[in-house]
């Protein structure tokens, strides 16, 4: 038998910081004898999943335990992973100087079984504690593998790469090729034919672990997903995966065929978009999340009418719809959702009356508080102007068309629709440098006047505080600024702040005095007079 020291441990592993205890294995404690040798030269190294069989000896030739049904164990390969797993450190030790597929026998003496004072493993009951053991060890497989759960119940193994980062989480729907097999032995499931298995999340299609790995997998990947089987029991809804009451190791060989996004897009329940068919690009970062000139076509339908439909644009040979985003032009559930598709998807959106035509004007065929579906294809969209290589006054004039939109929109009480058009020039104005006082001075009242104009928003949306707040970013610059006293006097009022409005209301009328004195004495000169 060649002798193990630390020294056998290959030096990848010692490279890192390593989790696995060190120890400093005395002379004769851990033997090795290959019966068969394995394939190639990698040697498993911490972090990887090991798969193994085992008959433990004594020196005698008896069995004192085993995981191999014909020496009267469960026939069940154990599964651990390297500096993760609680396991004897004779196979911590042992076991990573073996090649896949190789039989060794390690004499393993108490000290490095579970005669060692911190063995981590349990004692299995009438073990021979003190004695010298026989351990023949299988190697089945070892690699990297990705912990799904912190109790390594749940592991997976990627054979192919996916595309994107997009992962399923509830309320998304993946479709999926599935072969489930008992490990080491054999299939007892597969599903590789027709079309792929359809799974809504959330909804308990699958047994536990099996979802857990699958919402780790993205779009076209391939992956061997090994569950204990305490992450196996399948609900009233699960699909009959034949899986044995019995079975203690699963491995599914799985492939994510199609990744259904589904988004609760306000947390209510009361918009849902649903992607039929996959755009062009990478979500969210090529979708038209800023306001942007939209190309679309749509269906409109009245779900508890049957499907009536009461718009398609493709009728007729119809021309697609383009129109602005942020301007309050489609219903707000309708336009949230096309904020979040890519070019080229196709969407299915199930709307609440309050995001559909509650508050936008209503078709006379869509009875008051409907429910309204809409099948969209996004075609193609526009961003807005990038103001980049402007001159200061192109800029300006671009920041008044956008007011001047949010204006339209505050009149017509889509005020949230108005803040975020002022909001957006403010950013906007960040990156601007002017080049002169005049300029400076020109921007400065611009960026008064949005500010103010956001307050007013926020006084028409009920949110007073905001209100406040943003009256304060104008009189911290310009503490006697009529419209900014006045719009936070108001939001005071409503917070029931008297003393604080008063304040603010009192500034206005010394304000309004002065200005009458200064008008007076300016008119007294121009008639020749002194005052």
């Amino acid at each position: 038998m060649e002798e193990l020291a630390s020294s056998d441990v290959p030096n990848k592993l010692k490279k890192k910081e390593s989790k696995m205890k060190k120890r400093v294995i005395t002379p004769g404690a851990l033997l090795k004898a290959v019966v068969r040798s394995g394939e190639g030269t990698k040697r498993p190294v911490e972090g990887d999943q090991i798969i193994f069989h085992y008959v433990t000896r004594t020196n005698q030739g008896v069995v004192v335990e085993t995981s191999r049904s014909d020496f009267g164990g469960k026939g069940v390969p154990l599964r651990l992973v390297l500096g993760k797993s609680k396991m004897i450190a004779g196979w911590e030790e042992g076991i990573t100087t073996m090649a896949k597929g190789e039989i060794a026998m390690l004499k393993v003496q108490p000290e490095l079984h579970y005669g060692d004072p911190e063995c981590p493993v349990p004692v299995p009951e009438n073990f021979p504690v003190s004695d010298e053991l026989l351990y023949e060890v299988e190697l089945f497989n070892f690699c990297k593998a990705k912990i799904i759960t912190e109790d390594l119940g749940v592991t997976k193994v990627v054979l192919e790469e996916g595309e994107g980062w997009e992962t399923a989480r509830p309320p998304y729907e993946v479709k999926l090729w599935i072969t489930g097999r008992i490990l080491g032995g054999s299939t007892f499931f597969t599903h590789k034919e027709c079309d792929p298995i359809h799974v809504e999340f959330g909804k308990e299609q699958l047994p536990e672990g099996l979802e857990k790995a699958v919402g780790t997998m993205t779009r076209k990947e391939k992956s061997i997903i090994y569950i204990s089987s305490s992450y196996c029991t399948n609900s009233s809804n699960a699909y009959k995966l034949n899986i044995s009451p019995q079975a203690q190791e699963l491995e599914f060989e799985v492939q994510l065929v199609q990744l259904i996004q589904v988004r609760d897009m306000f947390g209510d329940g009361g918009l849902i978009k649903r992607r039929l068919r996959d755009g062009l690009g990478e979500f969210p970062v090529d979708c038209p999340l800023q306001d942007s000139v939209l190309r679309v076509h749509y269906k409109a339908m009245l779900p508890d009418d049957g499907g009536r439909i009461f718009i398609d644009t493709r009728s007729n040979g119809g021309e697609p719809v383009e129109f602005a985003s942020g301007e309050g032009v489609v219903p707000e559930g309708l336009e949230a959702s096309l904020r979040l598709m890519l070019p080229g998807e196709l969407a299915l959106i199930n709307s609440v009356s309050k995001y559909a035509y509650d508050k936008f004007q209503r078709p006379e065929s869509v009875p008051e508080g409907a429910s309204v579906q809409w099948e969209v294809e996004l075609l193609e969209f526009e961003s807005a102007k990038d103001w980049t290589g402007l001159n200061f006054q192109e800029i300006m004039a671009e920041a008044d068309s956008i007011k001047t939109t949010g204006n339209r929109l505050f009149k017509e009480g889509k005020h949230e629709l108005a803040k975020a058009k002022y909001e957006k020039v403010l950013r906007d104005f960040r990156h601007v440098n002017p080049g002169s006082d005049e300029e400076a001075k020109e921007l400065q009242d611009t960026n008064n006047a949005l500010q103010l104009n956001v307050a007013a928003c926020y006084h028409k949306l009920h949110e007073y505080i905001k209100c406040i707040e943003t009256c304060n970013k104008v009189l911290e610059g310009n503490p006697h600024h009529v419209k900014g006293l006045f719009r936070r006097g108001t939001a005071y009022m409503e917070t029931g702040d008297f003393d604080e409005a008063r304040a603010d209301f009192k500034q206005l009328t010394r304000l309004s005095q002065l200005m009458q004195l200064l008008l007076y004495r300016s008119s007294s000169k121009k008639n020749g007079k002194l005052s």
